[in-house]
């Protein structure tokens, strides 16, 4: 091997580059918060020159708009796996979304916290644009189609149970005496079947 090849500089893949960069700054805003880590502290903490920072990114704010993407893609990768491995029993799939949802949900609360507690574009948009909602959007429309159930605008019921998930996981971790896991996941997915007209255990 010449020495021109030696000295030739190892790059990593830009996709590679940008989850470290990333996988940096989320553990600084987890550790120190948002508004107090700086671009400075990210580029040290990933171990890259100030400038590979602007190759990927305009700001901080954008590293947390793309740590919210991947929150939520994440998020949803958990729930196409959970259902693609459900059978066709429309009622234990509604099951396995809340049961899913919520353990996601409580398995990841800082981060979950961190990308949309610091991060809050208006509810209109977030609700437009949730792919959650349009995942559980999905699921209504088609279990309607299979005759499971009958509803009209499924978008808009699963906003109303979304909305419902997410307000019972928030009380739950606001309590001072919050009821179990089991207990929680049970009566979201009871109010779910009750939603639907389903039979409930």
């Amino acid at each position: 091997m010449t020495g021109a090849a030696e000295k030739r500089p190892r790059t990593k893949p830009a996709e590679i580059r940008r989850d470290e960069l990333m996988d940096a700054a989320e553990a600084l805003f987890l550790r120190k918060g948002f508004a107090t880590t700086s671009v400075g502290e990210i580029v040290v903490e990933a171990g890259v020159a100030k400038g590979t920072f602007y190759l990927y990114f305009k700001t901080k704010d954008d590293v947390l708009d793309a740590l919210r993407t991947r929150f939520i893609e994440g998020f949803c990768e958990k729930l196409d796996m959970a259902l693609a491995a459900a059978d066709r029993d429309w009622p234990d799939r509604i099951d396995i979304w809340v049961r899913t949802s919520v353990n996601a949900w409580l398995d990841s609360v800082a981060r979950h916290d961190l990308v949309f507690h610091q991060h809050a574009p208006a509810n209109r948009e977030m609700k437009a644009d949730n792919l959650v909602i349009l995942r559980l959007a999905s699921l209504l429309e088609q279990g309607a189609q299979a005759g499971a159930w009958t509803i009209d605008h499924p978008r808009l019921i699963a906003v109303m149970l979304f909305d419902a998930l997410h307000g019972a996981v928030d009380d739950h971790l606001a309590s001072k005496n919050p009821v179990g896991r089991a207990t929680l996941i049970g009566l979201v997915t009871s109010f779910y079947r009750r939603a639907l007209a389903l039979a409930h255990d």
